[in-house]
């Protein structure tokens, strides 16, 4: 079996592609290593090696975007597997195997002799996402974080949330349906879960499962700040039943809405624009490898652990 790292070099800290490169050169087993230079080369090198037929793990070696491309890259190729060295500032898929997944993943002995499961995936317009897909006032929030990201540093999560929240409006407007449910006004959040948490903090649907064949979705109509400010932690931490009269859930295929105005939608962290989503479960499928004391069972989570 072929083992493949694909490194980040500019995912989390300057010094982390050094320590990673310490650790890979004391491993037990033959691998090879390739480093991305610009967005798309991790998907690129994961779909040459699945590709040439070969049984292969690959270790998308960064954040959640580094993941998302691997999986890109790899999905729908039996012989293919893949995981995630967390070497990002933001890992937010790894959660569902509880707070100690960065010291389990980065076991790499552990990690490359781990069981695989087949995990299911959201196709998002063509895109294919692990964990989540936001279409709301969270998702402009998270884009507009990358644009001031590389100027203002830690402080790009506040600026969004004052542009998006207090000067361009929570709302959007938004025809769509969502199983048997059909709205048309105004939308404040929509998000469809494979994994669990989204945006460094947030837990929407706790007992979401990668691998049990449905989306979890969760929508919230109109609201105003008051409102946002009140409801928002619960939201955050998996509570959304106590909001029957607010939140609408849904948990089946497939949503899909649009909008005379652009949306966005953030897919494992990568944006995605346009006036017209359908948002589905992908027909493809990806092997995502862990170490065998790793466990992503429901039971073994809980909201306040997870965050």
């Amino acid at each position: 079996m072929k083992h493949l790292f694909i490194i980040n070099p500019a995912a989390g800290k300057k010094v982390s592609t050094g320590l990673l490169e310490q650790q890979l050169a004391t491993l037990s087993f033959e691998h090879e290593v390739l480093y991305t230079q610009k967005a798309g080369d991790a998907e690129i090198f994961a779909r040459q090696a699945a590709q040439s037929g070969e049984e292969v793990r690959i270790y998308a070696c960064g954040g959640d975007g580094t993941l998302n491309e691997v999986v890109n890259g790899a999905a729908g190729y039996p012989n293919a597997a893949v995981t995630c060295v967390p070497k990002g500032t933001g890992n937010d898929f790894l959660k569902i195997f509880g707070p100690d997944y960065r010291a389990q993943f980065y076991d790499l002995e552990a990690l490359a002799q781990g069981p695989q499961t087949p995990f299911d995936l959201i196709d998002c317009n063509g895109k294919l996402g692990i964990d989540v897909v936001c279409c709301g006032v969270d998702a402009r929030i998270g884009a507009g974080v990358h644009r001031y990201k590389k100027l203002f540093g830690p402080a790009a999560y506040v600026l969004s949330l004052i542009e998006h929240v207090l000067f361009r409006g929570i709302n959007r407007p938004m025809r769509g349906r969502m199983g048997d449910h059909r709205w048309d006004g105004d939308t404040a959040l929509l998000c469809v879960c494979n994994g669990r948490h989204y945006g460094g903090g947030f837990n929407p649907v706790p007992e979401a499962m990668p691998d049990d064949g449905v989306l979890d979705m969760l929508l919230i109509p109109k609201i105003g700040l008051l409102t946002l400010a009140k409801v928002i932690g619960r939201y955050a931490a998996g509570r959304y039943k106590e909001l029957p009269e607010l939140v609408r859930d849904y948990h089946g295929q497939s949503v899909s809405f649009s909008s005379h105005q652009p949306l966005t939608a953030v897919v494992d962290g990568e944006v995605v624009e346009d006036t017209q989503f359908t948002i589905g479960l992908s027909d493809k499928k990806v092997n995502f490898f862990y170490p065998a004391t790793a466990d992503y069972s429901v039971e073994k989570q809980t909201p306040a652990a997870a965050l």
